[in-house]
């Protein structure tokens, strides 16, 4: 889609050597390009995603994958169960 927008806008302003209208023309697609992909995902290579929300995804599978650790993870079973009732405020 993106692809055919700026085709277009070429051809808008090789026209334009014709009639100048034109170039305002494919000023107005490519501004129009350019806004819609600042507040509609990122930049072009990104996959349409904000860094933000690929952020707040990774913390979650971290957090996810932590909280997974923790509960069946065999090794050190003892001292985690110690480590949460010291975080809960169970007994010292």
């Amino acid at each position: 889609m993106i692809v055919l927008l700026i085709v277009l806008a070429v051809v808008f302003l090789g026209l334009g050597f014709l009639e100048p209208l034109w170039w305002l023309a494919a000023a107005a697609m490519l501004y129009g390009v350019t806004r819609h992909r600042r507040t509609h995902g990122g930049f072009i290579g990104r996959g349409g995603r904000s860094d933000a929300a690929g952020y707040r995804d990774y913390q979650q599978r971290r957090d996810r994958t932590e909280r997974w650790d923790r509960r069946y993870s065999r090794n050190h079973r003892a001292r985690r169960r110690r480590e949460d009732r010291r975080d809960h405020g169970g007994r010292k």
